[in-house]
């Protein structure tokens, strides 16, 4: 399809695509199946399994080795190819150019779709670009909310980091904290800048950035540790994934700290830490449903023109709050691997 057509289908398919993206949601959250096996899609036929032929779907992520968030992601995506008859392959690499690479991978394998995610999009820009030139569509999933359209890509699923930001900054005007730290586990990551921007714009305390090594998680705990030894103001550490916040909690007991731990994203333990009061509370964004909705929306594309958002507007999965309030419902999800 030439782009001009593809604007044209795009300012068609808003009022078709509102339909879909409601009915895909209600399907994400309905769905409770998933799995490991990221190259493979529906060994066993089951019911509702679409007859549509056979299509390779690659989802390529800036996951950093040893990030349980992914494999919340990977589980949304599997159980979506499960149902759509695809063949999922799923690659990661936090080095923005070595992702690039497995996005060229993909193109060169002839693949029928590829979602991805865009930490850093300005890495990203000529790979894709070599995918739509070869007639490839390629959907955003997770992070480049604010770039998806700029680099043509067809969808997006996600959160709006910060949106996200701005509603954790009044969270914590709430919960009446006076000094954060926002702590920034890889950086030059687009969606984790934009969520420590977006808490200091509408925070009305104090906001400090601490950047840490989220490759090494003994050296997050000694820089976290070392940071509240120093600034005993710090009343709230804001981590901005879940296993970092586990390890905030160990930082905190460490060095006698008083300061309280919320986050951005959700797993397992985590839930249980906000059970027990470890931590106050977490931003979930529904890591499964982006999974999901990505390789749906490839599907729904491929065999119904469908673009969800009508190609204009994302498809958001967040912010959602999760506390003490909501915990004890959204855990038994979580403990599934689901949310």
């Amino acid at each position: 399809m030439d782009r001009s057509s593809l604007t044209r289908s795009r300012r068609i398919a808003p009022f078709v695509a509102v339909a879909a993206a409601a009915a895909l949601t209600l399907a994400g959250c309905s769905s409770g199946s998933g799995g490991k096996k990221s190259e493979e899609g529906a060994g066993d036929a089951s019911a509702g399994k679409a007859s549509t032929p056979r299509m390779t779907v690659a989802l390529v992520t800036h996951q950093s080795p040893g990030d349980t968030f992914w494999d919340i992601v990977r589980k949304g995506a599997q159980a979506a190819a499960d149902k759509d008859n695809v063949k999922l392959v799923y690659s990661a690499d936090p080095n923005a150019g070595n992702q690039a690479s497995l996005v060229q991978n993909a193109i060169d394998q002839k693949v029928d779709g590829i979602a991805v995610t865009l930490a850093k999009p300005d890495a990203l820009k000529g790979v894709i670009a070599k995918a739509e030139a070869a007639g490839i569509p390629v959907v955003g999933l997770n992070s480049g909310v604010s770039d998806w359209q700029d680099l043509g890509l067809l969808e997006f699923f996600g959160q709006d980091e910060s949106v996200a930001g701005e509603a954790f900054g009044k969270k914590l005007n709430e919960v009446g904290a006076k000094s954060a730290v926002c702590v920034v586990q890889e950086q030059g990551n687009i969606g984790l800048t934009q969520r420590c921007d977006g808490m200091k714009k509408t925070f009305e305390g104090k906001t400090q950035v601490l950047n840490v090594n989220g490759t090494d998680m003994p050296s997050v705990k000694s820089t976290i540790t070392a940071k509240l030894k120093q600034d005993s103001a710090i009343d709230y550490v804001v981590t901005l994934g879940a296993p970092f916040a586990l390890t905030a909690v160990q930082s905190v007991d460490e060095s006698g700290s008083k300061a309280r731990i919320a986050t951005f994203d959700l797993n397992k333990e985590l839930t249980k830490a906000i059970q027990d009061g470890s931590i106050e509370f977490a931003v979930d964004q529904q890591p499964y449903l982006q999974g999901y909705l990505a390789v749906d929306g490839l599907w729904l594309h491929k065999n119904n023109g469908n673009y969800s958002g009508g190609g204009e507007q994302p498809v958001l999965t967040g912010p959602a709050f999760v506390d003490k309030s909501n915990v004890d419902a959204v855990s038994e999800f979580a403990a599934k691997g689901t949310r």
